[in-house]
């Protein structure tokens, strides 16, 4: 496989404000279906809530919580959300070979979701839960496993190009992409559509601003121009519009504003 394992908090702008959260690798044939499963537990104080902002991976998500399975396609956007109160959910973030079994046309997922109905798993899931963490991934790997099956072969093309997009900071063109995995851009183009839903190119600029992002944050001292270089954009001015127009607010902001 291209790349290295991606960092599961990498996508999480606020990460001092995530919950507990617990991020389990996927291992034997599950994991040619799934990245790793990702199991957030939270009990906050009557009246607190708190706020998650996250630049998604650029791959889909199965998740059980409260007593549903949801099927949650990519994200082009900031996910909003607002924990309050008590609860749990255990995800699996998809690698391309179970969404395309697990969906006909995960473009139709692309900033959207479904509800899938699977009554059994999710009982199974919630009386385990919160006490026995692998036994819920264990539950979930297994239901994974029977839907979507052993990989074809165009799986696991789609898996490698996936995790080359989303790890590796060298490609930074569809061109770039295609020539690693011996595939025309073109080809490369239509096996994205059908088994992830978004395009090369927005799946390398989501792994672009997530890094931007992350070292916005983790460096306070390094300068914008210099991050902007670094991660390949073509001046500070691009790398600014990137943090405007899918984070709805300016690098500067962000970095005064944490």
């Amino acid at each position: 496989m291209a790349g290295q394992t991606p960092d599961a908090t990498r996508g999480a702008l606020y990460p001092e404000r995530l919950p507990e959260f617990t991020r389990v690798p996927a291992t034997g044939d599950t994991a040619e279906l799934v990245e790793w499963f990702w199991i957030p537990v939270w009990d906050l104080p009557a009246g607190e809530r708190s706020p998650q902002r996250t630049l998604a991976y650029p791959a889909a998500n199965l998740v059980v919580e409260d007593d549903t399975l949801t099927l949650w396609g990519p994200s082009s956007r900031v996910a909003r959300r607002d924990l309050t109160g008590r609860g749990w959910a255990v995800g699996a973030l998809l690698r391309p070979a179970a969404l395309a079994a697990l969906c006909a046309q995960p473009a139709d997922l692309v900033d959207g979701h479904v509800r899938l109905d699977a009554p059994e798993l999710v009982a199974a899931v919630g009386r385990v839960m919160p006490q026995d963490l692998p036994g819920a991934v264990g539950i979930l790997s297994e239901w994974i496993g029977a839907r979507a099956g052993t990989p074809t072969g165009e799986g696991r093309l789609a898996n490698e190009m996936a995790r080359l997009l989303m790890t590796d900071a060298t490609v930074l063109r569809l061109e770039d992409a295609a020539a690693r995995l011996s595939v025309s851009p073109r080809t490369l183009q239509r096996l994205a559509h059908r088994t992830v839903g978004m395009p090369p190119a927005a799946m390398i600029r989501r792994r672009r601003l997530q890094e931007a992002a992350q070292r916005v944050r983790e460096e306070p001292a390094a300068s914008l121009a210099a991050i902007a270089v670094e991660l390949g954009y073509s001046d500070q001015a691009h790398l600014a519009g990137d943090f405007r127009t899918v984070l709805g607010l300016t690098a500067t902001e962000y970095r005064a504003g944490r």
